[in-house]
């Protein structure tokens, strides 16, 4: 399943993929709207180079959506 990350709500924490724009960056993971009571310890994700990013605590993959 892939979420939007630009969204009101909060976004579930146990995605595998997310796909992500330049308006997310600085990507961090969890990201702005995760629920936090379940979550690792944040740590930024260098997505720029290469356009996709994977956290090294839950395993998510993350796309960059519009690389330029």
């Amino acid at each position: 399943m892939v979420v939007s990350t630009r969204t009101t709500e909060s976004l579930p924490n146990a995605q595998n993929r997310y796909e992500v724009t330049r308006a997310d960056l600085p990507l961090s993971c969890p990201m702005p709207g995760m629920s936090l009571w379940n979550s690792h310890p944040k740590v930024y994700l260098p997505i720029e180079a290469t356009g996709k990013a994977r956290c090294p605590y839950c395993s998510a993959d993350f796309v960059l959506m519009d690389k330029e």
